[in-house]
């Protein structure tokens, strides 16, 4: 699993710049918006839900805001349809990509993300040709220097825990998506600090790529983040060293 925690860092870096232009509110009101159509807007009965409420908490969205995107979504205050898109593809190198969106307009959806993977030096594929390189995981990222592997281990089994992994300076606990939120709040009432946190999908495998590689396919990585209708990018690349290190300065 080396590379994952480079990933958390180098979105956890790029989000500081997302907020100052406001598209990290505009994707999460999206995503609240989305799962209250699909599933209604009780968070309780609705587990897609309760992690876009979560999402929209780590970026500190107002309250008033997330009751808004809810409402819009159960159509309680009027809005436009908006829908879920998924794409496949593969980029520089034959990485693996898979972008998650909602949209109110799929052909222009659709058309502007072929456009990036061509321009990007990849291309769009089919539905499931490389989702099944990916697994979907509750991810939380945690300071080995202020714990230790049996202690975040004695907090989180019971409440659902699958595996830690050694991620260089981090350890990295992983739960199922459907027990990630009860795993989050067994650490914040145990007064355990996390360095970062998310539902993401995690690749079986990671390409290693030259540099020159690498950074051509983190451009269409970061290309594609930033259309107004992608959610979330997935990748099974790492990050070569050279890279990471001038990102980290940014």
């Amino acid at each position: 699993m080396a590379g994952h925690s480079k990933w958390a860092n180098i979105k956890h870096r790029k989000g500081r710049q997302d907020a100052k232009r406001g598209q990290m509110f505009t994707k999460a009101t999206k995503e609240l918006m989305l799962a209250a159509k699909l599933g209604g807007g009780d968070p309780e009965m609705n587990p897609r839900l309760r992690l876009a409420i979560d999402s929209a908490k780590n970026i500190n969205m107002p309250k008033d805001k997330i009751d808004t995107a809810i409402k819009k979504g159960t159509g309680e205050i009027g809005t436009g349809n908006i829908e879920e898109v998924v794409y496949e593809g593969y980029g520089p190198g034959g990485v693996a990509f898979i972008v998650e969106g909602s949209t109110d307009n799929k052909n222009r959806t659709v058309s502007d993300i072929r456009k990036i993977f061509s321009k990007g030096g990849g291309n769009l594929g089919e539905l499931g040709c490389v989702s099944w390189m990916f697994t979907k995981y509750g991810v939380l990222s945690f300071d080995k220097n202020k714990y230790s592997e049996d202690y975040l281990l004695e907090i989180g089994l019971e409440a659902g825990v699958d595996d830690v992994v050694d991620d260089q300076e981090y350890w990295e606990i992983r739960t199922s998506p459907e027990d990630y939120i009860q795993v989050k709040q067994a650490y914040q009432d145990a007064g355990v600090e996390i360095e970062y946190s998310e539902v993401t999908m995690i690749p079986q495998n990671y390409a290693s790529l030259d540099v020159e590689t690498a950074q051509k396919a983190l451009n269409l990585f970061e290309k594609l983040d930033d259309h107004d209708d992608v959610q979330k990018v997935y990748v099974n690349f790492e990050i070569p060293d050279e890279i990471y290190q001038e990102l980290s300065k940014q």
